[in-house]
């Protein structure tokens, strides 16, 4: 099964967050074909969690996980640790009082 690019993948989620209503932007743009993915999620009350996407090795399956949680500047201090670490690295921010990112939908993983 062929792998898609970070940037569809991206792009593909954008667009499902605006089916919803929910806020994102890219605040970092990396690979185009390999690059990683973290998505931010902010609550607008000071705090956030980041996600980076991973394998489970259980099942072989990719899985989102909690990176960093916390007040936001934190959670921002993460980001830029992870960005120094992989230039290739996307940054997606998503900005939902309700705690939304939708990464949990079918099709995201």
């Amino acid at each position: 099964m062929p792998r898609l690019t970070a940037r569809f993948w991206v792009d593909a989620y954008l667009a499902r967050l605006r089916m919803y209503d929910i806020p994102a932007y890219v605040v970092a743009h990396g690979d185009d074909t390999g690059g990683a993915v973290l998505v931010k999620l902010a609550t607008l009350d000071g705090k956030a969690v980041l996600f980076q996407r991973s394998f489970d090795l259980t099942s072989g399956t990719r899985v989102w996980v909690e990176l960093a949680s916390g007040p936001e500047r934190d959670v921002d201090a993460a980001v830029n640790r992870q960005r120094e670490f992989d230039p290739d690295l996307w940054v997606i921010e998503v900005e939902d009082r309700a705690g939304r990112h939708l990464l949990d939908q079918e099709g995201l993983s």
